[in-house]
């Protein structure tokens, strides 16, 4: 973390100064804003946490509830939305706080039993990532991103009690072309309203969104007319896997699923209930919590079940609904429009909880659009960018909801098909989809931001296309181990990765120093064509480097001045640009990550985390034209 770059600054380091001319809690509606957030859930939070980081954009984060989630909904976090949250600087608090799921156990009938555990597997694979997978109360992960924003320069806060009522797109406008009509829900102001006119419109507004409503989307799919019930209790058992992840299938009452939860005491039960009816909805049933509870009973015996408290509880249809397209632009008018209006989450995509994946993806949907946002409002890049959005997250959303579809069936059937391994069939489906429901398994189609694999042959083990898979490494300057994906905050700014060749030390004549001396000084490089007067070299895009030697072999002050910048008011030394295979450990990241030790290679990451491209290290011109096709020139 760095701070005092611009001077002496007392204090928590995380508070940044507050920018001038923003709106505080209670203060009138603005007329305009630049981004109208409709929905303070995960997906709106997320944009909301990297808007909020810009101080000139405005931003309005409307939600109709009262006040904060305080209980229930989603609690899984997957490996990869904890790398999200590495970016955005509190994974480290998400660990403390939550409840590691590190193995999970499978219980089914036996031979001289009604229940016995009948496999276990390790929950996370090795070498997936650094990060564990964790459950917490959904409503802390809001807390999170809250903390962000009331801590950045704009001190951005939700406006509670405000819906969008219906908004309308003006095509031929080019200032402030989307009008909405916000509606108050606290009661005592119902039937108030006030219009807002904002230049983009992102509905997070959930499954009966009236974003998608107004800008004519439908969510297409099925239902599986299957009643689940979810509680979180505070319960005495027997049952011996009360602390682990387990799904448990008895003889003749049905599933469920145990999910342990933070703070050591609370558990969250899914529970299969009853079928419906072709044209049935879960309402007409006028089910409630003890009827998951009896049900929960029935499942688990022999072993009992004593609910001392119903922390939380609601009763579910599962369904798989997919939106045709993330934003308001039709087909045929690519061409001719950008978008205005988007949509994320369960506005766009509905599925069922069981593979711990909605809040996960919904997260993952605003954090593709939020660096592309900035982008376009900052000047970085034209409006054209955000037709990648829609291309890049309803390719996720579909591979989620087929996955989904399969998987909630499979764990709700009867029958077991035991295979060689000795591994039930749901157990042996779970192990095979680990890396699709750590979030791993997305990857990107060619466009201007990834592009073509002719070289990964350089790095196999950064693939173009897929998030970056961090590794450890050692800072050169101060010898402190660390993983390289760390230095990669949620700033919307572009990485460019220089791995060093075998005897590069970053001394002049040196590929990585020939690469940094045009990066830094050629008209025609990224550098110098995308970043404005003024601004830092590394506003826009980072340049960092890993050589192969160990620390103690490398001499900092020799470096490319690329690699040891002056940056900020006062021209400081920013000391964390280069870095060193961890030798002392045995963790290299040149053999961990594919990296061809003979030529070295660029890796290209996006501001998303993921890597847009793998070159060598002499491919100026495709480096140049890959920023091209995605960024304005500067000048």
């Amino acid at each position: 973390m760095q701070f005092h770059v611009d001077g002496f600054r007392p204090g928590d380091p995380d508070v940044a100064p507050a920018a001038p001319g923003h709106r505080r809690p209670g203060d009138p509606l603005p007329e305009t804003v630049d981004v109208l957030i409709a929905g303070a859930g995960p997906a709106g939070l997320c944009l909301a946490a990297q808007l909020a980081r810009v101080p000139r954009i405005r931003t309005l984060l409307v939600e109709p509830k009262a006040g904060p989630m305080e209980k229930g909904q989603a609690d899984g976090i997957s490996v990869r939305s904890m790398e999200m949250f590495q970016a955005f600087g509190f994974a480290e608090k998400v660990m403390r706080e939550s409840v590691w799921i590190n193995e999970t156990t499978f219980w089914a009938p036996a031979a001289d039993t009604p229940l016995a555990r009948v496999a276990r597997v390790q929950d996370v694979p090795d070498g997936i990532s650094e990060m564990p997978h964790v459950l917490i109360n959904q409503a802390r992960v809001h807390d999170m991103y809250l903390d962000l924003m009331r801590r950045s320069p704009t001190r951005l806060e939700p406006d509670y009690g405000l819906k969008v009522a219906d908004l309308h797109v003006d095509p031929g406008a080019t200032d402030h072309p989307v009008t909405v009509r916000l509606e108050h829900t606290t009661p005592g102001c119902e039937g108030q309203s006030a219009t807002v006119r904002a230049r983009y419109v992102v509905g997070c507004d959930g499954a009966r969104s009236t974003v998608r409503s107004a800008i004519g989307g439908a969510l297409h799919g099925d239902a599986a007319h299957q009643a689940w019930g979810v509680m979180d209790v505070l319960a005495v058992t027997d049952f011996p896997d009360w602390r682990m992840k387990s799904f448990v299938r008895s003889r003749d009452e049905g599933i469920l699923m145990v999910l342990p939860r933070e703070g050591g005491h609370l558990v969250r039960l899914y529970v299969e209930l009853d079928r419906l009816g072709e044209h049935e909805r879960v309402a007409d049933r006028g089910m409630g919590a003890a009827d998951i509870i009896a049900k929960a009973q029935r499942i688990f015996r022999p072993f009992a079940l004593d609910v001392k408290e119903v922390v939380w509880w609601s009763i579910y249809e599962i369904g798989h609904r997919l939106t045709d397209k993330f934003d308001d632009v039709p087909p045929d008018q690519v061409a001719t429009r950008t978008p205005r209006v988007m949509l994320a989450g369960d506005a766009c995509h509905t599925h069922s909880p069981k593979a711990g994946q909605g809040m996960n993806v919904s997260m993952g949907d605003t954090f593709n659009l939020g660096w592309k946002l900035v982008a376009v409002l900052t000047g970085r890049a034209d409006a054209a960018l955000l037709h990648s959005y829609s291309a890049e997250r309803r390719a996720a959303a579909q591979g989620l909801v087929e996955f989904d579809h399969k998987w909630a069936r499979l764990v709700g059937a009867r029958a077991e098909d035991d295979g060689a391994d000795g591994l039930p069939r749901v157990a042996r489906e779970f192990v095979n989809n680990l890396p699709f429901t750590c979030g791993l398994t997305i990857r990107h189609e060619r466009s201007a931001l990834t592009g073509a694999p002719a070289h990964q042959h350089l790095a196999s083990g950064f693939e173009i296309g897929k998030r970056f898979h961090s590794a450890p490494v050692v800072r050169l300057a101060d010898a402190r181990p660390m993983h390289l994906g760390h230095c990669i905050e949620a700033d919307a700014r572009f990485r460019l990765f220089l791995f060093a060749p075998a005897g590069d030390t970053g001394a002049p004549g040196g590929a990585v120093a020939a690469l940094c001396d045009w990066l830094e000084h050629d008209p025609a490089s990224p550098l110098r064509r995308h970043t404005g007067p003024g601004e830092d070299v590394d506003a826009v895009i980072d340049t960092r480097a890993v050589f192969q030697q160990g620390f103690r072999a490398l001499d900092h002050g020799a470096l490319p001045t690329l690699l040891r910048p002056h940056v900020g008011r006062y021209g400081l030394c920013d000391y964390e640009k280069a870095f060193c295979a961890d030798l002392k450990r045995g963790e290299d990241i040149f053999a961990l990550r594919g990296v061809d030790r003979g030529a070295g290679c660029v890796v290209v990451v996006r501001p998303d985390q993921y890597v847009g491209h793998v070159l060598p290290l002499g491919a100026r011109a495709e480096l140049a034209a890959y920023f091209a096709a995605i960024l304005r020139v500067r000048g």
